[in-house]
């Protein structure tokens, strides 16, 4: 069962209007929809994050993907990156299954709480500095509101970017310089979180090798030693 500030918070996100390309974008997507889904009812709207409550582990990623979190409704289901990542959830016991297909597919997280810096699919998967800064305020209160959350581990640059951000919205005093991206790279935060970087699991970087499942794996089995 969720609390009450995180039902809120989720009906806020789903409700947001704020970035009207993004909005544009998300519901042609819906509209006109991939050949392989055209059957199927797409969300089409920003999607809300994902897991228990009571997480240790905070996984930050990007933004939905257009024909994935904006078909299913559910962070990282229905494509690519959902199917490199929930496996490897499933191993290291953050997930009731392997296989995330839809909302309703019964997949429970126990332990991890996944959400992103960006709420709607954008064009490219590149959004705008301006649609981030729009979306800054769920994280923070997110991140505020998940007290048992000890690390972080956030999926590729931008995600790096905006815990950095929120940060420094939350007034820690550090230098910018001292954290540089780097798959496998670990930070003590200001904050008392430890941060642990990741390449995002994108078909571009697990279809080249660029990301492992060893590498990935590797990368929550430290998180769960950290956190618990």
């Amino acid at each position: 069962m969720q609390p009450a500030w995180l039902v809120r918070l989720n009906q806020e996100i789903v409700a947001c209007e704020r970035c009207p390309r993004l909005r544009e974008h998300c519901t042609t997507v819906a509209r006109e929809k991939r050949r392989a889904y055209r059957d199927q009812e797409y969300w089409g709207k920003p999607v809300p994050a994902f897991g228990d409550p009571d997480a240790r582990v905070l996984i930050l990623g990007l933004a939905p993907g257009a024909h994935g979190s904006n078909r299913t409704g559910r962070p990282f289901t229905g494509d690519g990156s959902g199917y490199f990542m929930y496996p490897v959830l499933h191993e290291t016991g953050f997930a009731s299954q392997a296989e995330a297909l839809r909302r309703d597919d019964g997949m429970k997280l126990t332990g991890a709480w996944i959400t992103s810096v960006g709420r709607c699919a954008p064009p490219a998967n590149k959004p705008t500095t301006e649609e981030l800064a729009n979306c800054a305020p769920f994280l923070d209160r997110e991140a505020a509101g998940l007290k048992k959350v000890r690390v972080v581990v956030v999926l590729g640059k931008i995600a790096f970017d905006g815990y950095l951000g929120h940060l420094k919205r939350r007034g820690f005093q550090f230098r910018r310089a001292d954290y540089v991206f780097g798959h496998g790279a670990r930070y003590e935060m200001p904050d008392g979180r430890t941060l642990l970087c990741s390449y995002h699991p994108s078909m571009q970087n697990t279809n080249t090798g660029k990301l492992t499942k060893a590498m990935f794996a590797k990368i929550f089995k430290e998180a769960r030693k950290l956190a618990f």
